[in-house]
């Protein structure tokens, strides 16, 4: 478990008792009891109040506040208030600001403004983190070390290009390796001394706030060293608490799928993940899975946190709709079914003033627990307190991965066409929604993963194919898996470099195709697939969209062709055998009820089965511990919805009841089965 002082999933949210007063502070622990809360993460955004100035430190205030929570049975995640330096250290310290994207000097003002690579940052933020794990160290009211809050943001200031051409310089060591990965030849952009490169903003190479670049190989590198740069700011904070304290937990708060940071290279560095999940009333639920399963997966399925969840309203989306009833209990048991030990909010008491004051609380403006929003927690602190240590530490288990990789994702959207419509996350999704809605478990894995575990790996628009990464696939498919991917994949190297002689590039011998254009056209404009290979479940035709790679079978077996245009009757849809497994490739973006069959037909040839049979909008998975199975069943339809256990009697952890057979699930419920 995450920390064994508490034995349950942990329950509560983000408190800022600083905004408040001691009448408030009193009436805030009688609520929190009623609401079955037993954590409260400190801290913050209290850099200000913790340093006054240059040389004093006050901490007093913090003393108290986690004392008195402690007094009454509730635990401390304690920040290090990083996330936003004071005003008075931009005033006196210039470099700690950052420069934007179209190379204008921030002044002082909202919160992650600081550079990365500000020696003033990084001095204050690793001796406040310091002074914290000192003064804290032994504190039995500590249970996790959080390190600022929600890292992302990039800089363009003179402190980032220098430490850029250092980086540069360590990953390459000379300027004609440099020369030869970004391929400066084009365009004359040759270097021949350090300095004279750039950070590649809208003042260089890069317009549209960073979507276009002239050369994909600087901008790749500059994410790749923004992202490091952040990170080494969390590892100095965390190496500075290490100091003090061997076994305390440290982490910091992700946020899924954000673009901007390498989350599985963040992971290696956190002792576990932790992230903040605000879907949109419209966000699919198998998308809201997938975050899910990936914040899992950046610890190779290790139990992750829910760091922040909004009670019910959020406020700085475009139509923040409330939490309907049922909701909040839902998605807080959606996220403890993928991996999550905890359960916590943003925020606890609703802010009086600036620009989260409508953001929701546990406690409303009202300020009372006469709130539909109160009771809703307070049942669900209820339930959580029944469930006590019986889930925590056990673990989903998948035969299925999909293949998801942040650099990937930075060479697609870099790229110089072939579509504005490409979305790799979009399109990861579709192939992840196909067996969510058979209840079939996925991972989300990144390249780094072992595949030995899985018997299918998709790795949908595998653009980049990292040095060694296509013999691991073949390893994996040789000995008996199934490998899925799809168009424009096997394309570059890890430089961005085009691999030559053909795509998909290294994937060519796994893949037994070739492809020689790649058409785009409009996302409404469709072709057909059409089916020829009566040995699957596929059959008739589909309709497909987006890209279409025009393929040329190399040994593979041609599946399915296109319907229409030019390349009507040339391959769409290709499997072959490799070794003892089958590789599969997709050269267009299919319907849902093509992946649909095709998910079926991957999946039994395989032996991997649906873990239940259940009306559509039913979601089911399972964790396991010490042998024992938990299947959390999650009704997600506004109406009663059916479902099918078969004849082993299964106890109901929430109700206490014993169901077996055909049963009924209200609309928006849980079951926890034993």
């Amino acid at each position: 478990m995450i920390n064994d002082k508490l034995p349950k999933i942990w329950y509560g949210g983000d408190y800022n008792p600083e905004q408040w007063g001691p009448d408030i502070w009193d009436e805030d622990v009688r609520l929190f009891k009623l609401a079955g809360i037993d954590v409260a993460t400190l801290n913050v955004f209290s850099w200000a109040k913790n340093q006054p100035d240059e040389e004093t430190y006050n901490l007093d205030w913090l003393d108290e506040q986690i004392n008195r929570l402690y007094e009454k049975g509730i635990y401390t995640c304690l920040a290090t208030s990083t996330g936003a330096h004071p005003a008075w250290m931009a005033k006196k310290y210039p470099d700690i600001t950052r420069v934007d994207f179209d190379g204008r000097k921030r002044l002082f003002g909202g919160r992650h403004n600081s550079c990365p690579n500000s020696p003033t940052y990084r001095k204050y933020a690793e001796k406040l983190a310091g002074k914290l794990a000192e003064r804290y160290q032994n504190h039995p009211a500590v249970l996790i070390w959080h390190v600022s809050n929600e890292y992302g943001g990039y800089c363009y200031c003179d402190n980032c290009a220098k430490e850029f051409r250092n980086w540069l310089q360590n990953r390459y060591q000379t300027l004609e390796a440099v020369n030869e990965a970004w391929n400066t030849s084009f365009w004359g952009h040759t270097f021949y001394e350090w300095d004279e490169i750039v950070p590649p903003n809208s003042l260089s190479e890069e317009w549209e706030g960073g979507r276009n670049t002239n050369f994909q190989g600087i901008s790749l590198d500059y994410r790749r060293f923004q992202s490091d740069s952040l990170l080494e700011c969390y590892k100095l904070e965390r190496d500075a608490i290490r100091k003090f304290t061997s076994d305390t937990p440290i982490t910091t708060n992700l946020m899924g799928f954000f673009p901007q940071l390498d989350y599985f290279k963040w992971a290696k560095e956190m002792d576990v993940v932790s992230w903040d999940n605000y879907p949109r009333i419209d966000t699919p639920f198998s998308m809201t899975a997938m975050t899910h399963d990936l914040m899992r997966g950046l610890k190779s399925g290790q139990p992750f946190m829910l760091m922040e969840q909004t009670p019910s309203q959020q406020n700085w989306q475009a139509y923040n709709s409330l939490k309907r009833p049922g909701v909040m209990r839902l998605w807080s048991y959606q996220a403890v079914a993928h991996g999550a030990d905890t359960i916590l909010f943003f925020q606890l008491r609703r802010s009086r003033g600036a620009t989260e004051k409508y953001h929701g609380a546990v406690i409303e403006h009202a300020g009372h627990e006469n709130t539909r929003v109160f009771r809703e927690v307070a049942e669900l602190g209820r339930e959580l307190g029944q469930l006590s240590d019986q889930l925590l530490d056990s673990r989903v288990q998948a035969k299925v991965a999909i293949v998801y990789d942040w650099e990937n994702r930075w060479a697609i959207d870099l790229s110089s066409g072939p579509s504005v419509a490409l979305n790799y996350v979009n399109e990861v999704h579709k192939y992840y929604d196909a067996f969510y809605q058979q209840n079939i478990p996925v991972d989300m894995i990144g390249v780094d993963e072992d595949l030995s575990k899985y018997q299918i790996v998709v790795a949908p628009v595998l653009y980049m194919v990292k040095q060694g990464y296509a013999k691991k696939l073949e390893d994996f498919v040789a000995g008996g898996g199934t490998f899925v991917t799809t168009f424009f994949s096997g394309l570059v190297n890890e430089n961005d470099l085009v691999t030559l002689g053909g795509y998909p590039g290294e994937l060519r011998q796994l893949l037994g195709i070739w492809a020689e254009e790649i058409d785009a056209l409009h996302p409404d404009q469709k072709n057909s697939i059409v089916v020829s290979d009566e040995s699957t479940r596929l059959a008739g035709e589909y309709t497909c969209n987006l890209l279409f790679d025009l393929i040329h079978s190399e040994g593979a077996e041609v599946i399915a062709t296109y319907g229409h245009d030019f390349y009507k009757g040339m391959p769409v849809v290709t499997r072959h055998t490799f070794g003892k497994g089958k590789a599969w490739y997709i050269a267009s973006s299919p319907d849902q009820a093509f992946l649909t069959d095709f998910v079926t037909e991957i999946s039994e040839q395989q032996g991997v089965s649906s873990i239940l049979h259940s009306d559509p909008g039913v979601e089911a998975t399972i964790r396991t511990k010490d042998g024992k199975d938990y299947l959390f069943v999650l009704n997600h339809n506004d109406k009663e919805s059916d479902l099918d256990l078969g004849e082993t009697s299964k106890k109901d952890l929430l109700s206490g009841k014993t169901l077996s057979g055909k049963v009924s699930i209200p609309a928006k419920d849980v079951l926890i089965l034993e």
